[in-house]
């Protein structure tokens, strides 16, 4: 239940008028003619202090509070807070605003000023980007208010304390979705790939067009129409694609206040959004120690939430994740071939040696694509312009961390395991292309 404090401050107007008091009364021992203007003055200024105050707080609850927020937050993205002023003062005011952030935003500096005329009520808007997933509190809001006169400042602090709990991008997804319905995702960086039709998926017979592929021409039913006629396939439906996402030490690295294990999450969760729209059973393993969270692969309705909850309570652990543990739940847990998208990160060539045997092993059971990251802030160096010999040591040592990167994806290539190296903030656009070129070449 929301409570109501009240307590008084003075402005510091006040000061520097009493301040002026003082002074005139020190000069007036020097010229005595300005003894009564300091008398003068004194009385008005204690007139004008007393009237400000009667005038602020003569009257209750003259001033009203509230904030609107919704019950969760995206993480990673902008996200609306609203705060309600009302001013039921008889006569306009000054106002300053100071909502009690929660404190996983570090912002110590908000403040709202405003001048409110008298009776009415404004709707001040911000915005608040969290960086990780968790709840999240709110606490009081503190009004101060003060007269045309400035000299005392009430402050009314409303004890509202609401929780928002940080879920992964939901506002992402819906993006995305908003963008798919429209059919105007090419517009951000999703390409829809035209499958020709090799499914074992038959739909339908129909009259040849132009651009169909002339290896589908079905002759019997040429034959009996007098057209050329093609068969039609659909794409493979009701397969079991998991997202699989490491959680050990190499995905606590930050870019933009994200780790990287939240730009996997986020992915996740959009990619699982599309895969269930495109008729595929979506699934979600996480890992990193001995035994690895597994949910099972669905197509039904409350599947995304199902994922979404999931996806809130992972964690960034410090240790090195066990693929071989993995691998060994994996083969125990599922019946059958999938399409397992990994999003883990390797920074050398010797972190993938270690973890390349186990990759193997699932690659035989599975259709497996391992997602990781493109170590951008490397990137900015090798684009800089070398000025010292220091510069220069620093270019070559970020341009073999580079081309290690290159050489995992060569080096996963000569062992049959596709690989996607992409940078954090294109990793969600990256995967749902690979995933949509995947189905056209009807591998998933």
């Amino acid at each position: 239940m929301k409570t109501f404090y009240r307590s008084l401050f003075f402005h510091i107007r006040l000061y520097l008028a009493m301040g002026t008091v003082i002074m005139l009364f020190v000069i007036s021992f020097f010229v005595p003619v300005l003894y009564q203007v300091s008398i003068f003055a004194l009385v008005s200024l204690l007139g004008l202090l007393l009237l400000d105050f009667a005038l602020l707080y003569l009257p209750g609850r003259a001033m009203q509070a509230e904030r609107k927020v919704g019950e969760r937050f995206s993480n990673g993205d902008l996200n609306d807070v609203s705060l309600r002023v009302e001013n039921r003062y008889p006569f306009p005011v000054w106002i300053s605003v100071v909502d009690e952030l929660p404190f996983q935003f570090q912002r110590r500096d908000f403040l709202i000023k405003d001048f409110l005329k008298s009776r009415v009520q404004e709707v001040f808007h911000y915005q608040l980007r969290p960086v990780e997933r968790g709840a999240y509190q709110f606490g009081s809001i503190h009004v101060f208010v003060h007269t045309a006169f400035g000299l005392v400042k009430r402050r009314y602090t409303f004890n509202s304390p609401q929780e928002v709990k940080v879920y992964p991008s939901y506002l992402q997804m819906r993006h995305y979705e908003l963008y798919s319905f429209h059919h105007k995702l090419n517009e951000i960086g999703v390409h829809r790939k035209r499958v020709i039709g090799h499914s074992m998926e038959f739909d339908h017979i129909k009259e040849y067009t132009r651009g169909d592929d002339v290896r589908t021409l079905n002759w019997k039913a040429t034959a009996r129409r007098g057209n050329l006629m093609v068969n039609n396939f659909t794409e493979e439906k009701s397969q079991q694609v998991y997202c699989v996402i490491d959680k050990g030490r190499n995905m606590k690295m930050p870019f933009n206040g994200l780790t990287l294990l939240d730009y996997a999450i986020n992915a996740t969760l959009v990619f699982s959004n599309v895969a269930l729209h495109k008729g595929d059973k979506a699934g979600l393993v996480t890992f990193t120690g001995p035994d690895a969270e597994i949910l099972p692969a669905s197509n039904k309705k409350v599947q995304l939430n199902k994922i979404l909850d999931m996806l809130y309570a992972q964690r960034t652990e410090w240790m090195e994740s066990d693929y071989e543990r993995l691998g060994v739940q994996l083969r125990a847990s599922f019946s059958q071939r999938s399409l397992l998208i990994l999003f883990t990160n390797f920074e050398s060539a010797s972190g993938l040696q270690r973890q390349l045997p186990y990759l193997r092993q699932l690659a035989r059971y599975h259709l497996l694509l391992v997602v990781f990251f493109e170590n951008t802030e490397i990137k900015k160096l090798n684009e800089e312009q070398a000025a010292t010999v220091e510069d220069i040591y620093i270019q070559v040592i970020a341009q073999k961390f580079a081309h290690e990167k290159k050489q995992i994806v060569r080096e996963l290539a000569q062992h049959g395991i596709m690989s996607l190296l992409s940078t954090p903030e294109h990793l969600t656009v990256d995967v749902v292309n690979k995933y949509l070129e995947l189905k056209s070449r009807m591998l998933a």
